[in-house]
């Protein structure tokens, strides 16, 4: 494929890309629905212009652009739910990983990280393609493949970002259970507990706690916020918490010893998976040194010999 080819194909294909789009904007393809038409006569409260309202923040760095492509991509992952049987462990997981973000900005997201790794590998497979160096179905394997890994790209940091805030929130943990057994032991309430630990801490697991006492505010009882809290963060150390806090709040058994039993059984496990992180570590070190300096160790200590015994004969 020669260059001229190999950019005719780049134009054209950008030049569709951008009459699709032209085409989708059209009124005619956008018609809005009944929803939508009735929707301003039934308002009754804060009658305003949409005119007036704030913008709609931009998930993507692109600004004006995204304003474009915004429909398209909220019809791709429309679209995409269809086929999609993992909604709710989504929801479950953008929960753990603390963002105030919808199941729908997730996957359009997603999209785009993938649309970013298609066109990062188109140009580079048409370069390659241009010079002779690649051929059309390994181009092709490629693209796909690199749409497919950004695809997953964004899953995996969400993923990585679940483990750091969970790692973050054990780590807060100990501390802010001592201080809640101390508040409960001053004459503190649970809730009152849980009210001096969102004034004087911050952190993921503070923020939970504020989480708790919103729902406690809005009239629903602490023992269903505590169970949201343990169903939404499914880690074992709080789930015991929120056993203890559940049975001393039902059965008024004394709460600040559960406390400080449940803090030094997290400073346990911590302890614990320290140990069996320089276990690991030292076992890894073992690959250098067998493979690295001990064959360096041998060849200075037999070198010497087999050069006298040359030098000999």
């Amino acid at each position: 494929m020669s260059p001229t080819v190999a950019l005719a194909a780049l134009s054209g294909l950008l030049l569709g890309v951008g009459l699709w789009l032209i085409v989708l904007r059209l009124p005619a393809m956008r018609a809005p629905t009944l929803t939508q038409r009735i929707a301003p006569q039934l308002r009754s409260v804060d009658v305003q212009s949409r005119l007036l309202l704030d913008a709609s923040a931009n998930i993507t760095p692109f600004g004006p652009l995204e304003r474009i492509i915004r429909p398209l991509l909220a019809d791709v992952v429309s679209w995409s739910h269809r086929f999609n049987p993992a909604t709710t462990t989504l929801v479950r997981r953008l929960a753990q990983a603390g963002r105030g973000q919808s199941v729908a900005d997730f996957r359009a997201q997603q999209l785009l990280w993938a649309a970013g790794a298609l066109v990062i590998s188109t140009l580079v497979m048409v370069a390659l393609a241009a010079s002779g160096s690649a051929s059309v179905p390994l181009a092709i394997v490629i693209v796909v493949g690199s749409a497919v890994m950004g695809f997953a790209a964004r899953d995996y940091v969400l993923s990585a970002g679940i483990r750091r805030r969970e790692a973050r929130m054990l780590a807060e943990f100990p501390s802010l259970a001592e201080l809640m057994a101390l508040a409960v032991s001053a004459g503190e309430s649970t809730t009152g507990a849980l009210e001096r630990i969102c004034r004087t801490a911050r952190g993921e697991l503070a923020g939970e706690f504020a989480l708790i006492l919103a729902a406690t505010r809005a009239g629903r009882p602490l023992v269903d916020a505590l169970q949201d809290f343990s169903s939404r963060t499914r880690l074992a150390p709080l789930a015991r918490f929120v056993d203890g806090i559940t049975v001393a709040v039902q059965r008024g058994t004394p709460l600040a010893d559960v406390l400080r039993a449940q803090a030094q059984d997290v400073r346990d496990l911590a302890k614990r998976e320290l140990m069996e992180s320089a276990g690991k570590k030292e076992i890894a070190m073992m690959v250098p040194l067998v493979f690295g300096v001990l064959p360096l160790t041998v060849l200075f200590a037999v070198y010497p010999g087999i050069a006298l015994i040359n030098l000999g004969l």
